[in-house]
């Protein structure tokens, strides 16, 4: 690991003592290359889910992305959702795994039903009336949620995957 991320400052000595543990005085691990490993962008559809992919899964992925996006684009970049504080790396699984299960044989729901591009879309108007309904209408106008619904959508069902999540928000920017 070459990062961590804390709640508050008063945690930066102790994140630090563990950083140090590992790290030594050295600034990264950028030394340590695993030339043994090799990923093709083939491999990255190439998974296994560890539990079974549900619509309430697939629906919380949709609110987290929108939800973080939203606050970015308003000038948030650490936002709390469902009583945890995230940020752009959780926006980014959330993400990653839409636009992974709409194109790999393995997306499908415990239902057996195929998690597609059309299902994704189907599911935003709901996402956006569930964070209108949690965060009020006045937090609804200010925050971009619509526009970010948009972006979360383009990004999740693109045939291309971004290489990063918040990459493309910079032109949406003002």
């Amino acid at each position: 690991y070459d990062g961590g991320w804390v709640a508050h400052p008063g945690l930066v000595p102790l994140a630090m003592e563990e950083f140090v543990k590992v790290l030594g005085d050295k600034p990264n691990q950028i030394d340590k290359q695993r030339p043994d490993i090799q990923v093709a962008a083939a491999d990255l559809l190439n998974f296994q889910p560890e539990q079974p992919i549900t619509e309430a899964g697939v629906r919380l992925n949709i609110d987290v992305g929108i939800q973080y996006l939203g606050s970015w684009l308003a000038g948030n970049g650490c936002v709390p959702i469902h009583n945890l504080m995230e940020d752009a790396a959780t926006a980014e699984i959330s993400r990653s795994q839409v636009w992974q299960w709409i194109r790999s044989e393995k997306g499908k729901l415990d239902d057996g039903r195929k998690v597609t591009a059309d299902m994704v879309r189907g599911m935003i108007p709901g996402g956006l009336e569930d964070i209108r309904k949690e965060h009020g209408d006045d937090a609804f106008q200010r925050i971009p949620y619509t526009q970010a619904a948009k972006i979360f959508e383009e990004m999740s069902t693109s045939e291309d995957f971004s290489e990063f999540l918040t990459l493309p928000l910079y032109e949406h920017l003002s």
